[in-house]
């Protein structure tokens, strides 16, 4: 079980027939019902894709400033230099601006930072390095909104800064011709969520003029979507045009390069959404920054020549497995130290390390936050300084928790959702005391636990058909605020289960009445997944189509599985049975015999809860932990018995025991005293009723 807790959203019957009435399919609708939407008109309204932006570029403030200077250094044959990020938000803004330029017959050169070399954003000695290269005028993407002193640098030297960003803001903005960022307090634009390339588009729409602007979007919008997905924006309003545009204009995107990485990645010629955006193409981009290499998929993006595009995506796709190898390799050793950590280090995971690559750190960070449901902050230490790349979780503003700890850091940069800092090395135990204590107001003092959140049960898995799930591609693009729906099935049978891929994976089959499903649970195994085959389990997944041999079929994408917690009828009629003892109601002589465990019983579950329940006690999912004593007491009616022996146990005070929820919590008491259980209300009533059963078995 990957996930301590699930929470599965509530979904009105009522609100799915209504949708469904209105045309939608079953589990297109059971989506939108659980997201709130009620109505067809308000399921128009979301699944709706605009295919035009709708908000001019020159509302952002100082657009016109950047469209005037950059036109005249056009104009006047002055040398460009756009200066971008190392992340594939960065690139692909970089690859817009440059390619518009050159388009434009600007004379224009790149630069993208080395990420252990250089660092982020802005430096000096880049700048100078330009400036050496005849430079008049630097454009950023993706960066330089806190590049202050870079800035003046540049001036001093005679050049111009434009800035284009969408990070957050500080509070002195660089003294640039212009700076444009929809997240300056002063700025009018609409939408404040673009990503830096979808911030660098706007920027060659407003250079295009309105009469271009269809043409020059079609030209863009496909790199414009792989970095807006890459970044994890909000999915909404201009940031959903562009990645349903681009979704839909990759097969003919003009970038020669692009075509090549598809086919390298094993993408070409399939219909490509924000999940494989996400999860293939993305990855491999971000290889290249990750391991100092950011130039190389620019280079590819840029490239118009097939036989160069085809040898650096070869390259680029050998990059992504040699990070792969690496981000494992740190992801084990941060997973021994978070085992190491005291409870009160654990609101927020700091984690330090001379030995880790610099650049798969962040990623690193990601799959923390992910497992363990808190911000994490991966810290590459050289020498006496630090370098951090940090992530959230949960609504935790990584920005606003870094200012609060400025006094502490030597510099930091970002926003909610992803940042870096540099810190000194004798700094980060008050750093990392400061942000768990700030991770705990956030929380109100709770303890993180992790879970998963889940759209919709699924109560008859008959209804998931190739039509139904091919349906969901309605619900696309995917991302922040439009998750990948999570689906689940409760109460069935782990019929198979097989580790594949060098026992790195788990291929296994569901059962659940007629219906049988196969699944793919990625970095899980058999022995590690902790369900036996034959047993009832839940299984939380995504569900896609799995192409093979030219066959197409349902496939479910494990994200977690579970015990049940979901009884079957015979638990479910045992439960009813207990709960009538328990309160007293009327029972049958042979409901009685039922109930009444024997006394090989009792000791069997006694020893089981001794080894099962430590010192300071156990918290469990409730049925399951019923199905572990039941296997392990035998006999006649296990599971009853079981349940009923906790009742019984905790009456004559062996055991302490509450039910939050599907939980039970148990702690063991009496301190090895013996207790005659036949002294049990609950036993001498059933005993009364075996032995006067002309009574009528009333318990009252």
């Amino acid at each position: 079980m990957k996930f301590q807790q699930w929470n599965v959203a509530g979904v009105p019957e009522q609100t799915v027939r209504r949708l469904m009435d209105a045309g939608y399919p079953y589990l297109v609708s059971a989506v939108l019902a659980s997201r709130g939407i009620a109505s067809e008109t308000e399921a128009a309204d979301f699944l709706l894709c605009d295919h035009r932006l709708t908000h001019s570029p020159l509302l952002m403030a100082d657009m016109d400033r950047a469209v005037e200077r950059i036109s005249r250094a056009m104009a006047d044959a002055e040398r460009i230099a756009v200066f971008g990020d190392y992340d594939v938000d960065g690139i692909t803004a970089t690859v817009i601006l440059v390619d518009y330029l050159r388009q434009r017959g600007a004379d224009v050169v790149h630069y993208i930072p080395r990420r252990i070399e250089d660092g982020y954003g802005l430096s000096v000695d880049a700048i100078a390095a330009l400036h050496q290269q005849g430079v008049g005028l630097l454009v950023t993407v993706d960066c330089g909104i806190t590049g202050v002193d870079e800035v003046a640098y540049a001036r001093s030297l005679g050049m111009d800064t434009v800035i284009t960003d969408h990070h957050e803001c500080k509070e002195i903005l660089p003294d640039a011709a212009a700076v444009v960022d929809p997240h300056r307090p002063d700025c009018p634009y609409p939408f404040k969520h673009l990503a830096g390339c979808g911030v660098a588009l706007k920027l060659v729409l407003a250079l295009a003029g309105p009469d271009r602007e269809e043409a020059v979007f079609s030209r863009y919008c496909t790199l414009a979507a792989i970095g807006t997905v890459a970044d994890v924006m909000q999915m909404s309003d201009e940031n959903r045009t562009i990645v349903s545009r681009g979704l839909a204009s990759i097969d003919h995107s003009d970038f020669i390069g692009l075509h090549a990485l598809l086919q390298e990645a094993g993408l070409a010629g399939r219909a490509i959404s924000s999940v494989q955006i996400g999860f293939v193409l993305a990855p491999r981009i971000n290889a290249a920054g990750r391991m100092g290499a950011a130039n190389m998929a620019a280079e590819l993006l840029l490239c118009d020549d097939e036989a160069k595009a085809e040898e650096l995506a070869r390259e680029l796709c050998a990059l992504n497995r040699e990070r792969q190898s690496v981000e494992q390799h740190i992801y084990s050793q941060a997973l021994e130290m978070i085992d190491a950590l005291p409870e009160d280090e654990r609101s927020a995971l700091v984690l330090a390390s001379d030995t880790w690559h610099q650049g798969v750190v962040g990623i690193v960070a990601s799959r923390l936050s992910e497992k363990f449901s808190c911000p994490s902050f991966m810290i590459h230490l050289n020498g006496t300084t630090g370098k951090g790349s940090c992530r959230s979780w949960g609504g935790f503003n990584l920005f606003a928790a870094l200012e609060a700890c400025s006094d502490l850091l030597l510099g930091f940069g970002g926003h909610e959702l992803a940042a870096g800092f540099t810190i000194e090395a004798e700094n980060i135990p008050a750093f990392r005391k400061r942000i768990n204590q700030y991770a705990r107001d956030f929380r109100g003092g709770e303890a993180p636990v992790s879970s998963l959140d889940v759209d919709v049960v699924i109560a008859h898995p008959g209804r998931i058909t190739l039509e139904e799930v091919e349906a969901l591609d309605a619900l696309e693009p995917y991302g922040s605020g439009n998750v990948r729906p999570v689906f689940c099935l409760t109460g069935a049978t782990l019929e198979r289960a097989q580790n594949v891929g060098q026992n790195r994976h788990l291929k296994l089959r569901l059962g659940k009445g007629s219906a049988q499903l196969d699944g793919i649970f990625f970095s899980a195994t058999a022995e590690s997944c902790g369900c036996e085959t034959g047993s009832r389990v839940d299984a939380a997944f995504y569900l896609q189509i799995n192409e093979f041999r030219g066959s197409r079929s349902v496939q479910l994408q494990l994200v977690d599985i579970r015990p049940s917690l979901a009884p079957s009828g015979r638990e479910e009629e045992s439960l009813q049975l207990l709960g009538r003892c328990l309160a007293g109601e009327e029972l049958l002589p042979k409901e009685a015999m039922r109930l009444i465990p024997s006394r090989e019983q009792f000791v069997r579950i006694w020893r089981t809860l001794e080894k099962t329940v430590p010192p300071d006690g156990l918290t469990a999912d409730y049925l399951p932990l019923l199905r572990t004593l039941a296997a392990a007491t035998g006999g006649a009616d296990p599971f009853l018995r079981s349940a009923f022996c906790l009742e019984i146990f905790a009456e004559r005070g062996l055991l302490v025991s509450s039910r939050p929820g599907d939980r039970i919590e148990l702690q063991l008491a009496g301190e090895g005293k013996k207790v005659d259980l036949e002294q049990s209300t609950y036993l001498q009533r059933l005993r009364d009723i075996l032995e006067t059963p002309h009574r009528g078995g009333g318990l009252a």
